[in-house]
């Protein structure tokens, strides 16, 4: 298999930028076999996704990127297309969405190395150990959470992770830790939200008569489910539809979003652009 890099970049909108890259490249030996670019007009930035075969001087390439980047204002990163991310899910009580991700990742359609599952109770258990996936149960009380996400923190330095993935992980994280893990940590939720919040917004939703239901995957902050979103997918519904019609679909519109931007993720089609994201999926 040719052995492929994968070049994401950002930086101030300006001439020579894509002639710059894509010469760098050349140089190193690379074939362009992908590339896609949006110059963003409220901004003023442009971001770029490059994929290159046969580079045979790495080391140099990176070189001549680091001198870019000094030109251009570049903020830039370089892997190996392909390459396994070293992800820790986190989950609470729901299986859907852990269970997608693990079957999807065993079945070779996810980049991911998954390293292991955090749940805050113990009942999935059985499912981390059935993928042969180490599990690791962190209670959390108001009383123990600064201890319990220090412990967090510990297995995410220990265990090299570079990517968290929120697998409707039923707990608000603090302020700190979305800081030290800003860019690399994903939530899933339904869409009713602001409208439904709290405990049962199915059943919230189906007193109110909804038509669509949904879910949205983005990169979690502080701001309680207002990061940067990745994906979003929607499905009709009837008055016809009972209360675990509606949450038995939501699940499945929320498995494939959740997969689909943990997908984007890995393979570095997804560019933070401010408070939104650019997707070259």
């Amino acid at each position: 298999m040719t052995h492929e890099l994968v070049l994401t970049l950002s930086c101030p909108d300006r001439r020579g930028i894509v002639h710059a890259v894509t010469g760098a490249l050349a140089r190193a030996g690379g074939n362009i076999t992908e590339s896609r670019q949006y110059g963003d007009p409220e901004n003023g930035r442009f971001l770029m996704r490059v994929q290159a075969a046969g580079v045979d001087d790495e080391a140099a390439l990176r070189g001549s990127l680091t001198s870019l980047a000094e030109e251009f204002e570049m903020d830039w990163n370089l892997d190996t297309v392909g390459r396994p991310l070293r992800t820790l899910i986190m989950a609470s009580k729901e299986a859907h969405c852990l269970s997608d991700l693990l079957f999807r990742t065993r079945d070779g359609r996810l980049p991911l190395d998954v390293v292991g599952v955090v749940a805050n109770h113990d009942v999935l258990r059985p499912l981390a150990e059935f993928y042969g996936t180490e599990f690791h149960h962190i209670p959390v009380t108001a009383e123990t959470k600064p201890e319990a996400e220090a412990e967090l923190l510990g297995l995410v330095e220990d265990l090299d992770v570079e990517l968290v993935v929120l697998a409707r992980y039923m707990q608000v994280l603090s302020d700190e830790v979305c800081r030290r893990l800003s860019g690399r940590i994903i939530n899933i939720h339904h869409s009713f939200l602001p409208s439904f919040k709290g405990a049962r917004p199915y059943a919230q939703a189906h007193s109110r008569g909804v038509k669509l239901i949904g879910a949205t995957a983005h990169y979690v902050t502080a701001d309680l489910d207002e990061g940067p979103i990745i994906e979003q997918d929607v499905a009709r519904v009837t008055h016809e539809d009972s209360v675990a019609e509606l949450q038995a679909r939501g699940q499945d519109v929320e498995r494939q979003v959740l997969s689909r931007a943990v997908r984007w993720h890995a393979e570095h089609r997804v560019i933070l652009d401010g408070t939104k994201t650019v997707v070259f999926a």
